[in-house]
């Protein structure tokens, strides 16, 4: 009896496995792999040589991400035996599945730390406000807490010292092909500045010169640079980096659109208090294909588009750059976009479901983050530092909604031509299904499914209860734009974060009803997401031979640990 009981508890235990294995094998497969890749023959070889000497600087910043997220890539996959576990761990970063509100897939981990590695991970909000000093506060410190309980403050210089200095040397002598042989003095002074600026963790005078820079072919965006990662306190940044070729035929043809902006702001449908200030008159529009990703942008849902530099006092002053991910971007909708208008969307309006479309939204969402209001209108100090951890989810609302407002009116003013605006708003619903696949504990998750329940109470679109189809409406969407881009700037302006967390918390959720058609698109097995096969290799570039030993030279005050 005893002998029989545990052959069958042994072949329960392995059905339960098989099973745990089976589903996340489905769940690497609902990935579509892509090669990431670019017409290579239109560079020459001191500009294939520096795409190499960007990846190199890419794949260590890719590591220090590994450490932000769960712990040293080696480390923490030397513990995974099996191999589903492992493959979706390298997708994710880590044991949680990002596109299921983090849930945990690796046997011995709980739910996801809110502070990721930036903070030890039983760290409350009341003890990190016990801690003394400014410090604390910066995006480029993470938070340590030794045997004894004290915690110390520790900069990113210090925190990942190798790799920094390795992604440093690796800028440094792209800097040197830049200027020697490329002749272009301002992608020359980017490079050192950047180069300098992972050993001093000030990022400040390289944020700007990328910005000077504007006729480069290649380019490098990497360094510490969102805040989605950090969930406690919305404030430490996470490492990543984007490979760049430029487009210069559609860049070129998106640069009208930039002089638009202070007349939007302008017309932006809000009291006056709430768009007194002025964006800056330097913004930039161009589109790229992404050769390499790496860290923070690479982690589950692939970034399509790059809104930067975040530092607002930047963005008033110099303006920002908004980088248009073009070849990803046609990949996501290619086999992600149109099975999904095909299943959700009503087949009168899938003819409005178009490339053009995806990629306009997506370009003026990243311009509308230069919209609307930086600092609140009571003195509390930037919206960023009144709202705190419900900053993220807010602003990439308020980008969405006033992306789709900037459509509409340049629309009406006959500066945007191509299409119909229905186009637009029918490709913007199906873009919302696209999105909340993702589940709605990220920033964009919340700021998805508010904007969708917001316009389903407000007839913008319908749901056939028969077919499952939905219809936009036209004259309805342009109304519920309007006033739910008024509803976030006042929020903003306010910067009362208990009234962002009851919008969020009556608004951010994923119905019963949504939840059904969702799990229709996995049904299909329609692609949540993809992933790359990237590097030298799949470019065709000539093997790494590494990097030279020149070193740049430590700032004052650094020791090597």
């Amino acid at each position: 009896m005893v002998k029989k009981l545990f052959i069958s508890a042994t072949f329960f235990i392995m059905v339960v496995n098989l099973s745990a294995q089976n589903g996340l094998k489905e769940k690497i497969e609902s990935y579509k792999k892509v090669k990431l890749t670019t017409d290579i023959s239109l560079l020459s070889e001191d500009e294939k040589h520096l795409l190499q000497l960007f990846i190199r600087a890419a794949e260590e910043a890719d590591q220090v991400f590994w450490k932000q997220a769960i712990d040293s890539k080696q480390k923490f996959l030397s513990m995974i035996k099996d191999s589903f576990q492992r493959e979706f761990a390298l997708i994710n970063y880590g044991p949680w599945d990002r596109l299921d509100n983090n849930k945990p897939f690796v046997k011995g981990y709980g739910i996801k730390p809110l502070g990721a590695g930036f903070y030890p991970a039983d760290m409350t909000k009341s003890q990190f406000d016990s801690i003394p000093g400014k410090d604390k506060f910066s995006p480029y410190t993470i938070i340590q807490k030794s045997k004894y309980g004290k915690f110390t403050v520790v900069p990113y210089n210090l925190a990942y010292f190798q790799n920094n200095r390795n992604i440093s040397n690796a800028l440094l002598q792209a800097s040197q092909i830049a200027g020697s042989k490329l002749q272009d003095t301002m992608l020359q002074k980017y490079l050192q500045l950047r180069s300098r600026a992972f050993l001093t963790n000030d990022f400040i005078k390289s944020d700007i010169a990328w910005l000077n820079m504007k006729d480069n072919r290649l380019d490098i965006i990497i360094g510490p640079i969102e805040n989605y990662e950090d969930q406690l306190n919305g404030l430490k940044t996470s490492y990543e980096a984007y490979v760049l070729v430029k487009d210069m035929e559609w860049s070129k043809r998106l640069e009208k659109y930039v002089s638009y902006l202070p007349e939007l702001q302008k017309n932006l449908p809000v009291a006056q208090i709430y768009k007194s200030e002025t964006p800056g008159s330097s913004s930039q529009l161009n589109a790229y294909d992404v050769v390499y990703y790496a860290g923070d942008c690479n982690a589950g849902s692939k970034t399509i588009a790059v809104n930067l530099p975040n530092d607002e006092t930047i963005q008033t002053e110099h303006g920002t750059r908004r980088s248009q991910l073009k070849n990803v971007m046609q990949a996501k909708f290619d086999n992600i976009m149109l099975p999904i208008a095909k299943a959700l969307i009503d087949p009168a309006q899938q003819k409005h479901v178009t490339f053009n479309a995806f990629f306009v939204n997506t370009m003026f969402h990243e311009v509308a983050h230069g919209l609307g209001i930086k600092n609140t209108i009571d003195g509390k100090g930037t919206v960023r530092e009144a709202l705190g951890a419900d900053y993220s989810a807010l602003e990439e609302g308020k980008a969405d909604i006033l992306g789709l407002y900037m459509v509409t009116r340049l629309f009406d003013e006959k500066v945007l031509t191509e299409g119909e605006i229905a186009d637009y708003y029918v490709t913007f619903v199906a873009g919302i299904f696209r999105s909340v696949r993702f589940g709605a504990s990220s920033a964009h998750g919340k700021a998805n499914m508010v904007r969708f329940n917001y316009f389903n109470e407000l007839g913008a679109f319908t749901r056939d209860t028969k077919t499952g189809y939905y219809t936009v409406n036209i004259e309805k969407m342009k109304a519920a734009i309007e006033s739910l881009s008024a509803l976030i700037l006042e929020l903003q302006g306010n910067g009362d974060p208990t009234k962002v967390q009851e919008l969020t918390k009556e608004k951010g959720i994923i119905g019963a009803l949504l939840k059904a058609d969702l799990q229709k698109l996995e049904t299909l097995k329609i692609p949540v997401d993809i992933i790359f096969e990237q590097g030298v290799e799949v470019l065709g570039l000539a093997p790494d031979k590494g990097l030279q030993q020149q070193r740049a030279p430590l700032p004052k005050g650094v020791i090597k640990h």
